[in-house]
């Protein structure tokens, strides 16, 4: 299996368990989509640097685009692969969805100690 479709896979699975597995339903929220933009800045920087310096690099058999590592282009943002912006966002939303999901538990509003 590519890169590409476990990063297909994983983002759908994330937003399945956001909207009616855990219904946190973050996506739906302005302010999660904020501090996704934040993150999603940092994450391009990183990945970047990582990738346009040749640190990182990817089977262009596995991604998007012929390997190749322009800055826009190829499948890549900021010399990063669009598989990684969209596994990153997997991650960051289920993350965010299971600490959403904790703090929702029962007990856990009013302070009391759930164990």
């Amino acid at each position: 299996m590519t890169y590409t479709a476990i990063t297909v896979l994983a983002v759908l699975a994330v937003v399945a368990l956001d909207r009616w597995g855990a219904r946190t339903r973050l996506t739906a929220s302005s302010t999660w989509w904020a501090a996704y933009g934040i993150i999603v800045f940092f994450q391009l920087l990183t990945n970047g640097w990582l990738t346009g310096r040749g640190i990182v690099q990817y089977d262009p058999d596995a991604i998007i685009g012929d390997g190749s590592v322009p800055v826009l282009g190829d499948g890549r943002i900021f010399f990063a692969p669009v598989e990684d912006l969209a596994f990153g966002f997997a991650l960051v939303l289920l993350t965010s969805v299971v600490w959403t999901w904790q703090g929702d538990r029962p007990g856990r509003r009013s302070g009391e100690e759930v164990a």
